[in-house]
């Protein structure tokens, strides 16, 4: 079991940065694949970025947002630059059993309570 808690959310304006983090409980957190997904109101929860062996990016964020993850402190974080209105959203962060990431939300196995995040134009 893997309980996940994220922070770090907020109102920001564009062109500006946020961190979000998500901690992790249990002793295994090193054996699962982390993602961040976002979900707009009226949209679908949509894949932002994940890690596992190799890290990957949704292409609406690339070069602006940046995942990683401490083993020792079981914390995955995402550091966002360069915010634009359309990131606005809540933001969740999931575990996957097995070490891989996924674009899927489905294959996720445990999922935080989420976090928002608005950019104001």
């Amino acid at each position: 079991q893997v309980q996940l808690v994220e922070s770090g959310g907020g109102l920001v304006q564009a062109g500006g940065s946020l961190r979000l983090s998500c901690a992790a409980s249990g002793r295994t957190f090193s054996t699962y694949g982390m993602g961040w997904f976002r979900q707009a109101p009226g949209k679908e929860r949509e894949f932002v970025a994940g890690s596992g062996a190799s890290t990957v990016y949704a292409d609406s964020v690339k070069g602006r947002f940046t995942i990683s993850r401490d083993n020792v402190k079981n914390t995955v974080s995402l550091q966002m630059n360069t915010l634009k209105p359309e990131d606005t959203g809540v933001y969740y962060c999931a575990a996957r059993a097995g070490g891989r990431y996924s674009l899927s939300p489905s294959r996720y196995d445990y999922w935080g309570q989420g976090t928002q995040v608005t950019v104001s134009s």
